[in-house]
């Protein structure tokens, strides 16, 4: 049975597209993650008419999908009720050609027959201003143009034009090649370049996983989750987004529609520590020159918790009026109204992200007495916004508080200031910070402790159950065998969590009570219970898990633990980084598991 989000993404980290299982691209930003989506069907409705580039067979029977063995290449196979077949190669070229690596906004298909003269129609079917506009056609010999106010959009091809232009069926007796992306005349034919871009691109991807960390246990379930994050990066300038779609509801219904197609700090920083650990150092190296260019730039009052991934496009958020919505859940929202609330997690998230440059002795770019500096600005920030009110973690919009994993992310910032400050040889600012780093904790424990019950509460002086708190020996400031950390687990386990399915918060929020569990919560409490040592119990759950993700193994922001199905924007970020991180904790080492074995 297909269900809503089993989707496929292909990418090179400046464009990206969805997938579904029988070939049809639904959701296509160009010319990057947070432009409109030309191919914007992902959110037209149940049954859209445009938006779409998709191959229909006549008589189709099956169909299968699974990616290339480590890569971001797609395979599609369709069959027909006669046994007549064809596959479907989907990617976004990315390799090195030059000394540099070629990642254009642009997107390849290649369809090749496989048994027999399947009899296929491809329609390729795009809006512009968020489906507000439908292009004005013409073609070439070899491409056809898509036309708006002030956006155009070409596909070249080698398959017959005409077929395409009136959507017609045709016998597919040899593979034909489909580029879509700028209006630019390729300089080769469509048959070479698709051959080029394919076998480069495998042959890339292949070389990148190669030198990944993977452990021992679960590498197929680590490297999808790995690639997918890589596609989350926006390379250009560094900058990470949350996840690559916005307004796929949380729930069916529930107006909880967001757009993630901007760079969080705290998703960043969550995605970072992930790749890092697999020996993935490039994108942390990209993200610190994000923040350095896109932060620390006349940085004035609190540091906003998202960006934009590059200048040229605003934040602002307002409604997209053309567009029905996921399974017509509206409203399709653009931009994200959360850039301006207060979320001071972010001063920690900056520099936790910044403190392996200063540590890692493999980088070419290492942070000195210089880099120290500059991330100074936001410990001072850090150590000053440490109680004061913000949204929290989960951006209420509607209320503020002074939320515990905010004040102890900013007691981290300081902290981790003094080991760097240390590391660069300035000892005096090392102590100060150590000084600052004290006093936060022993208040932050003071006041977010509950009286007499002694487990630590969402919020100073309040009793609310958050599954963040399950982060607080992750980032050091307790240690998983204090009694303070077990009374707070054993809480979050009576009121947060059924059969490993884990809600953020026990109370309401602007929107009421939620509805689906938030996925990476079960992650985190699969990493407390290993760090507890309840390692069997953490396995068990995390095989759970591992059953949310669609058919190619990717996750969603939410599962609903009634149905099981995924909800919320797609793929997310923090669900691929719990994966990776809880697997890599609970896997056997190689040793165990190999020389052992």
């Amino acid at each position: 049975m297909t269900r809503p989000l089993d989707l496929a993404v292909i990418g090179n980290c400046a464009v990206s597209s969805l997938v579904s299982p029988t070939g049809r691209h639904l959701w296509f930003c160009y010319p990057r993650f947070d432009a409109e989506p030309v191919l914007n069907a992902l959110l037209g409705g149940e049954d859209p008419e445009r938006g779409f580039f998709d191959v229909t067979l006549r008589g189709q029977a099956a169909s299968r999908q699974a990616y290339l063995p480590n890569s971001a290449v797609l395979e599609t196979v369709l069959t027909d009720d006669a046994g007549a077949s064809l596959r479907i190669l989907d990617l976004a070229p990315r390799f090195r050609r030059y000394g540099r690596i070629y990642r254009p906004p642009s997107l390849l298909r290649r369809i090749e027959p496989i048994a027999g003269r399947p009899r296929i129609r491809i329609r390729l079917r795009p809006t512009f201003e968020y489906g507000q506009r439908i292009p004005v056609v013409s073609n070439g010999s070899n491409h056809i143009r898509y036309v708006g106010i002030d956006q155009v959009l070409r596909l070249t091809t080698d398959a017959p034009l005409s077929h395409i232009l009136y959507e017609t069926e045709f016998g597919l007796d040899r593979p034909v090649n489909l580029v879509i992306g700028p209006d630019e005349t390729l300089p080769e034919s469509a048959e070479q370049h698709a051959r080029t871009c394919l076998s480069e691109t495998i042959a890339y991807w292949a070389d990148w996983v190669r030198g990944l960390n993977v452990p021992f246990d679960w590498q197929e379930a680590v490297i999808r989750a790995a690639i997918t994050l890589k596609l989350c990066s926006f390379e250009d300038t560094g900058a990470i987004v949350a996840a690559l779609t916005t307004s796929v509801p949380e729930a069916p219904g529930s107006a909880r529609n967001w757009d993630y197609r901007f760079c969080w700090l705290r998703d960043a920083f969550f995605t970072v520590s992930a790749l890092n650990r697999l020996n993935a150092t490039l994108t942390m190296e990209g993200f610190v020159r994000f923040v350095l260019d896109s932060v620390l730039q006349d940085l004035e009052g609190p540091v906003p918790p998202l960006f934009a991934i590059a200048p040229g496009l605003g934040t602002e958020e307002r409604i997209a009026e053309a567009l029905p919505g996921f399974l017509g859940n509206g409203p399709v929202r653009v931009g994200n109204a959360a850039v301006s609330q207060r979320q001071n997690d972010g001063y920690g998230s900056i520099i936790l992200t910044a403190s392996q440059m200063f540590f890692d002795t493999r980088l070419p770019r290492r942070g000195g007495a210089d880099l120290y500096r500059q991330l100074a600005v936001i410990g001072r920030d850090a150590a000053r916004s440490a109680f004061e009110p913000d949204a929290g973690l989960w951006e209420y919009r509607e209320r503020e508080s002074v939320h515990t994993y905010s004040t102890a992310m900013c007691w981290a910032a300081v902290d981790r200031l003094a080991g760097i400050a240390r590391r660069v040889g300035l000892s005096e600012d090392a102590k100060g910070w150590e000084v600052q780093a004290a006093g936060i904790r022993e208040r932050l424990l003071r006041e977010a402790v509950v009286p007499e019950e002694g487990w630590v509460a969402s919020a100073l002086g309040g009793r609310s159950v958050d599954a963040s708190s399950l982060l607080l020996p992750e980032i050091g400031l307790l240690r998983a065998n204090d009694p303070l950390f077990l009374r707070t687990l054993d809480i979050t386990e009576r009121r947060l969590v059924r059969d490993g399915f884990v809600k953020r918060y026990d109370e309401a929020d602007d929107f009421g009570l939620p509805e689906t569990a938030f996925i990476v919560c079960s992650f985190w409490y699969i990493d407390a219970l290993a760090r507890v040592g309840r390692r069997e119990e953490a396995r068990a759950v995390f095989e759970t898990a591992l059953s949310w993700r669609n058919h190619v193994g990717l996750l969603a922001e939410d599962v609903d633990p009634r149905t099981g199905l995924l909800w919320g924007n797609f793929p997310q970020t923090y669900s691929q980084v719990g994966l990776i991180l809880s697997a890599m904790r609970l896997s056997r080492s190689w040793e165990e598991g190999l020389w052992r074995g």
